[in-house]
């Protein structure tokens, strides 16, 4: 959903436009830009849009500066280079701006920051922290690095679902062929002995010359059916709810919390190696956890403050798991502890694999039986007084 928030920022006063689940949560975006939040209200519908504007290539630009930097280039010319053989207005207009502001005198995290539609917090807090301590090229490097680890987690997921949603696509198309062609032409064949079939396809053949006789307007029911639900799907709090629902599940539920936490791990581990301290690490990666993770959060970071240690405060707000809380207390007495989280991450990264090829290879064949029964189902019904007229004969 689409909120207006009224910010005050730099001593002037800005409108944003962004999307949120809810009121608090434009509210925080808007502050983890460095705005102060001056009202939040409802503003546009959510509407689909034909052509999305073109997301800024975070990634690829850090890959290619980092390149750059390591070359000899300076920060000045490696952003010149990169603008000049950029083809695409969007992306060389980003370029030109940052360039802007670096003449300006202004630094590089400052420049970045004045774009939080291309740069997102975590970025800019990390350049920040880089500018620190000189080693903008190591910072880009554990970005990149970062990135690449969370684009192949969400590879697998896809490729996971790919197979799943393809079979209940082609079962779905199969299943109203035969419901919105076959069974009416069945139909009109049956039609003078319909009190003679079976119960089960005597239903079958009502539907099918139901079909026949308000065919464009079940066709016309089906897809407005379609597009409502689309568009209750694509509605946050649509999504949200159904997140609820499954959060609540025994086996799924266990699975969400830990791969929430290992986002929130790995994000904290890299902050922490970029030379963020730990609360301010905390509160950046806080937004990849669902609001009762995110209290939670917000507990435990009140005991940080108050002097206790990470991992007893970690593991006393129930946002640990029995590897993470050893870790963490090894992490503490190495005073390394943004490799640590790191590893943590990357342990949880192959549990969750596991699982995912677990629950793929056992929900696949169960998905592939239970459309093929309702094919099935249909196909018999539709022969069933034909097997019983053939019955009668003999």
């Amino acid at each position: 959903m689409l909120f207006e928030v009224t910010a005050l920022g730099e001593g002037r006063r800005e409108r944003l436009r962004l999307d949120a689940a809810d009121a608090a949560d434009a509210a925080e975006q808007a502050r983890l830009q460095g705005l102060t939040v001056l009202g939040v209200r409802a503003g546009g519908l959510p509407v689909l849009a034909l052509k999305r504007p073109a997301r800024f290539p975070l990634t690829l630009f850090s890959r290619e500066l980092l390149a750059l930097l390591g070359s000899g280039l300076s920060l000045v010319e490696s952003l010149q280079t990169l603008a000049e053989k950029e083809s695409r207005p969007e992306t060389r207009k980003v370029l030109q701006e940052l360039l802007k502001h670096l003449y300006e005198g202004e630094s590089f995290s400052a420049a970045v920051g004045r774009n939080p539609a291309a740069f997102p917090p975590l970025y800019v807090a990390t350049v920040r922290a880089a500018e620190r301590t000189s080693d903008l090229p190591q910072a880009l490097g554990r970005y990149v690095a970062y990135q690449e680890q969370v684009e192949q987690v969400r590879k697998k997921a896809v490729a996971a679902a790919v197979y799943p949603v393809m079979l209940i696509f082609v079962g779905g198309l199969v299943s109203i062929f035969l419901l919105g062609y076959v069974t009416p032409r069945f139909a009109s064949i049956y039609a003078d002995n319909m009190e003679r079939l079976p119960w089960a396809s005597r239903l079958l053949m009502e539907w099918g010359a139901l079909i026949q006789k308000h065919g464009l307007g079940a066709g016309l029911f089906g897809l407005a059916a379609l597009a409502g639900t689309t568009a209750l799907a694509i509605r946050p709090s649509t999504r949200a709810a159904i997140g609820r629902m499954a959060w609540r599940l025994p086996l799924l539920g266990e699975r969400l919390r830990i791969f929430q936490l290992t986002r929130f791990y790995r994000t904290v581990g890299m902050l922490l190696s970029g030379g963020i301290t730990v609360t301010a690490s905390l509160e950046m990666a806080g937004g990849l956890l669902n609001p009762e993770l995110r209290q939670r959060l917000a507990a435990a970071a009140r005991d940080i403050r108050e002097g206790k240690s990470i991992s007893a405060a970690m593991e006393r707000a129930g946002l640990t798991t029995p590897v993470a809380s050893r870790m963490l207390r090894v992490g503490e007495k190495s005073g390394r502890m943004g490799e640590m989280m790191e590893s943590i991450a990357a342990f949880h990264d192959e549990e969750t694999n596991r699982f995912v090829e677990w629950f793929t290879r056992l929900f696949e064949p169960l998905l592939m039986t239970a459309i093929g029964l309702i094919i099935g189902l249909i196909v018999v019904l539709l022969y069933l007084p034909i097997f019983e007229l053939a019955a009668s004969l003999e």
